[in-house]
């Protein structure tokens, strides 16, 4: 049970929700979706119920719950288009974000109430004609707002994470010089295990990540250190201290990872882990 009392207001609660997320060291790109996923929520709830307000009790009511899993299955509570039209069903990983949200709010309520989440399943992958499409899109859209050497970065990330089937903290060590575009027959890439031929379609998008992270390395003082990925704009000042210039140190895999989750979640309208990407289905 909470040591606080819950609120009557639904929407009152669900700011209390995201405000203790912030206390307990919660990232904001996962405050930012258990927010976003909340306020859909209460939305359909409100629609469904024809009132402009909810008590908190009232929206945590099994119904409303079911009624809106099965309106985003169906593709309902959808806002944005994705490659697979503004009508597809709503992805298994969005479907379990959505469940786990739920029961998150309904444990910092102090309710015993728990939606049965689902298992991963065939989801949380994309078939092969679909990836190519997403990662042909992550290369050359970039969303309103978004930083171009990021978007890019991200993309050859993806890229690479589907063209060898190594994940992002086996990918996070490469080199500029692990990476031979101009190799015979094939360009390839140095892994940990031997050389690795990549498709052309990963190649021309290392190459343009290549062309902007030389433009950011470009301001370096000194020798760049060669790292393949690095952050694209200087971090938050620390202890008082000038945050690095971006190319002096490597992009941390949570970099990685969050810069996917966000670009992908806007392009495609659904988050997707980068190994969802897979080229071949593990």
């Amino acid at each position: 049970m909470p040591t606080h009392a819950r609120p009557a207001d639904a929407f009152t609660a669900i700011n209390g929700f995201l405000g203790e997320l912030e206390e307990r060291g919660y990232g904001y790109e996962t405050r930012r979706l258990r927010g976003h996923l909340l306020g859909e929520y209460l939305e359909h709830a409100l629609g469904e119920a024809k009132t402009a307000a909810l008590t908190t009790d009232e929206l945590m009511d099994l119904v409303h719950a079911d009624a809106w899993l099965a309106a985003a299955a169906a593709g309902e509570t959808r806002r944005r288009n994705t490659l697979l039209g503004p009508d597809a069903a709503a992805a298994n990983n969005s479907q379990r974000a959505r469940i786990q949200t739920w029961n998150a709010f309904a444990e910092h309520l102090g309710l015993p109430l728990r939606l049965e989440l689902p298992p991963a399943g065939h989801g949380d992958w994309l078939e092969p004609e679909e990836a190519h499409k997403l990662l042909r899109t992550l290369a050359v859209k970039r969303p309103a707002g978004a930083n171009a050497a990021t978007s890019l970065r991200t993309a050859a990330v993806a890229a690479l994470v589907a063209a060898t089937g190594r994940s992002v903290p086996e990918l996070h060590g490469l080199n500029v010089t692990d990476v031979d575009l101009e190799h015979r027959p094939f360009p390839q890439i140095k892994l940990n295990n031997g050389p690795h031929p990549l498709d052309k379609e990963t190649a021309d998008i290392l190459r343009r990540w290549l062309d902007i992270r030389a433009g950011i390395t470009k301001q370096l003082e000194g020798t760049d250190p060669g790292y393949l990925w690095i952050p694209t704009k200087p971090g938050r000042p620390r202890h008082g201290e000038e945050p690095p210039k971006p190319g002096l140190t490597r992009a941390a895999v949570r970099t990685l990872h969050a810069a996917h989750r966000t670009l992908v979640t806007q392009v495609f309208g659904a988050p997707l882990r980068p190994g969802a990407l897979l080229l071949s289905r593990p």
